[in-house]
């Protein structure tokens, strides 16, 4: 049951008691029922901005995202009772999988450290399972919860208002009616949870002359496989998994990919004896110090791959492990993109200088003639262009506070999946947040000892 919040003041005045429904603007809870009077409460709604968009009262907490790490977090609230709604701007779950990602795209890490918590992979997934094999995963993890997502919900603004002790966020419909005011919704709770993660939006640099290059450009996002670049002399910006793959994908359609590497960059085999050197990194860590596991790893890829500087690459002078827990530089897992490079099927070029058409200069100035660049740039987190009047997360869009502690702000604030630790950081995240946020919500179902004029619980919930 929803109700329009114009119905508020009048039955609020009617019947002397706190207005229940889905609808409920804030600010009514501050007032004596018995003492309201037209002219206050019209002056607040216009500061506030409440009758110029429908208002929707959350029974639990309101998640942004309906990714991985949004899944989770509405699970294991689920698993405590809690009910929850979550906003996604896209008409899908898992919007990044499946619509911005390239089609040989497969999990870099073995299956059960991605798996969302208490729903393991199924037992004949591969190791690494395929881009559409995750997603089936996500899809039936959200059937099995029960999970359903308000799509087409594009948050523009979320503020914890002070006054009234709850958060409001303002969404507006993506969908044919998009722009329209009536499409305009105000979410109203208890708790707010950021699940956007950190890959939000795609990063495009800004490069000298690429207006002028006249060939084709598009973000990795936008890729999907090599196939309409047969025979086409490719530029790569980015050398990242993502770069090395796209670099991999174009050789095995024959194109003739050149990879910008402007950066040191660390590479690791994907495995080491048949065993993932991932699971070989977590398992170390449980009894030697992190430098000492990052000597480790270095060596056993001096010994699986050799020495990669030969290819053009330069290792960081920090460890992998670290570099990643301090400034989130993934390490690149080789899935044969090393071996093209040295049998020269991919080439690797120093940064950019300038475009021009149908060319690039290099700043070790070489020219290469080229038909297409693909920006393997990366992405960021979209959290600081929504989320106001508040501290918590830094401009790069990270909790200030580093993990294992960024997950809780204050005001019912959390971060779900800003670990810099993949799919198992996300889950521990989703598990830390659900505990915290069920057992206030227990706590607040408890008969009060005295009685008061009203409560936030409410008789609809959504």
């Amino acid at each position: 049951m929803e109700e329009d919040s114009h119905q508020a003041p009048k039955a609020l005045a009617e019947t002397g008691h706190c207005y229940y429904g889905n609808t409920l603007p804030c600010f009514l809870l501050l007032y004596n029922p018995l003492q309201y009077k037209q002219p206050r409460m019209s002056s607040m709604a216009d500061q506030f901005g409440f009758f110029s968009r429908r208002c929707v009262w959350v029974n639990g907490p309101i998640i942004v995202g309906a990714g991985p790490s949004g899944l989770a977090v509405a699970a294991c609230l689920k698993e405590h009772g809690v009910p929850s709604v979550i906003l996604e701007r896209s008409d899908c779950i898992a919007s990044l999988w499946q619509k911005r990602t390239y089609d040989r795209l497969k999990l870099h890490l073995p299956k059960q450290f991605c798996q969302l918590p208490r729903f393991p992979f199924p037992e004949h997934y591969p190791e690494y399972p395929t881009k559409q094999q995750f997603i089936d995963y996500l899809e039936s993890y959200a059937r099995h919860y029960e999970i359903s997502p308000r799509f087409n919900q594009s948050v523009q603004l979320a503020r914890y208002d002070e006054t009234c002790g709850l958060w409001r966020v303002r969404a507006t419909g993506t969908g044919t009616a998009a722009g329209s005011r009536s499409h305009e919704v105000e979410y109203i709770g208890r708790w707010l949870v950021v699940a956007t993660g950190e890959n939000a939006e795609s990063v495009v640099p800004e490069l000298d002359g690429l207006r002028e290059f006249g060939g084709d450009v598009m973000h990795v996002g936008d890729y999907k496989s090599g196939e309409a670049y047969r025979g086409k002399r490719v530029l790569v910006v980015g050398c990242g998994n993502s770069g090395m793959e796209v670099c991999l994908d174009l050789c095995d359609y024959e194109a003739l990919p050149a990879m910008v590497v402007r950066d040191s960059v660390h590479v690791l085999p994907r495995e080491v004896l048949g065993k993932s050197t991932f699971e070989l990194a977590v398992l170390l860590m449980k009894w030697l110090p992190l430098w000492l596991v990052d000597k480790i790893l270095l060596v056993l890829a001096w010994l699986v791959l050799g020495n990669i500087e030969r290819c053009g690459l330069r290792r960081p002078s920090t460890g992998p492990l670290e570099l990643k827990n301090t400034v989130g530089r993934t390490p690149v897992l080789d899935t044969g993109a090393l071996g093209k490079i040295r049998s020269g099927d991919i080439k690797v070029v120093p940064g950019i200088k300038r475009f021009s058409p149908g060319k690039v200069a290099l700043v070790d100035g070489q020219v290469l003639d080229i038909d297409s660049v693909v920006l393997a740039t990366g992405y960021r987190s979209n959290v600081p262009q929504w989320l106001q009047g508040c501290d918590f997360f830094s401009k790069d869009g990270f909790p200030r506070t580093a993990f294992p502690n960024g997950w809780r702000g204050q005001s019912g604030l959390y971060a779900v999946g800003f670990t810099r630790r993949g799919l198992s950081g996300a889950s521990s995240d989703a598990v830390r947040t659900a505990k915290d946020i069920g057992r206030m919500w227990k706590e607040e179902l408890k008969p009060a000892k005295r009685p008061v004029a009203c409560h936030r619980r409410c008789i609809s919930q959504i």
